[in-house]
């Protein structure tokens, strides 16, 4: 599905790499177009690298006005005023007064359906996300907000009271599985074409475990290596090699 993503949303931008219609993304797709309708919270959660912010990203884009939020640990609800503030386009600086800020940051929310977007939830406190509800609570009609945590994640959030009647979904992702790998791998970039079978799915197991977000890291660098080795293709040496070089503890994404 080459259009349905800017390129810019994928992992490292790896040029050719193209978007799959996993069943994540069609989970995701299907879970915030109920969620949008409600105008309620939805929880996506799964390990790193399975493609949960992609897939969110993706379908809050094809929905409507995506407002994207990345903030750092532990934000106190005025980075969540600045964050909606520069997200939403807003006029000048962000207020000193939170509730000027909050004024302008309602208004916005009010006048137009929006999809609000937290990567990384589980890092944020108790009243970042009770801001959050302030906000869907103040909202006419409600305010559609996704949230997206890793695995370990899911207790913080469940721990937050509001969330349990507020919340349209919580959606678990999973890595693609051995026998998804010889059909998705070669949609995800023409690089993989010519490989056999078998011989991903060993690179899975190997390398990738099922993670999206490695197999891109994977194509980026194979990449680099067909360059500059002038090879037309990959051979079991040269992904044997690409392998070695990155496959340690410390330089897993």
């Amino acid at each position: 599905m080459d259009d349905l993503a800017p390129s810019g949303l994928h992992f490292l931008a790896v040029p050719g790499v193209r978007t799959l219609l996993t069943p994540g993304m069609l989970a995701v797709g299907e879970a915030l177009a109920d969620a949008c309708a409600q105008r309620r919270f939805l929880c996506v959660l799964g390990d790193a690298g399975v493609g949960k912010t992609f897939a969110v990203r993706t379908a809050a884009r094809c929905l409507g006005a995506a407002v994207l939020l990345d903030l750092r640990a532990q934000s106190a609800p005025a980075d969540l005023r600045a964050g909606l503030h520069g997200a939403l386009e807003l006029t000048g600086a962000p207020p000193a007064d939170p509730g000027a800020a909050d004024t302008l940051i309602r208004r916005a929310l009010a006048a137009t359906p929006r999809i609000v977007v937290v990567d990384d939830a589980d890092r944020m406190s108790g009243s970042c996300l009770e801001y959050l509800r302030f906000l869907h609570d103040g909202t006419p009609g409600g305010l559609c907000v996704v949230l997206i945590a890793g695995q370990r994640g899911e207790r913080h959030l469940r721990a937050q009271r509001m969330l349990a009647t507020r919340t349209a979904a919580w959606l678990h992702l999973c890595a693609l599985t051995r026998d998804q790998i010889p059909l998705a791998v070669p949609a995800l970039h023409p690089l993989w074409q010519t490989v056999a079978p078998g011989h991903l799915q060993a690179l899975d197991a190997r390398f990738a475990s099922g993670s999206l977000r490695r197999w891109v890291l994977l194509t980026h660098h194979t990449q680099r290596a067909l360059a500059a080795t002038s090879a037309a293709a990959p051979d079991a040496r040269l992904l044997q090699t690409v392998v070695d070089r990155i496959d340690s503890p410390g330089r897993r994404p």
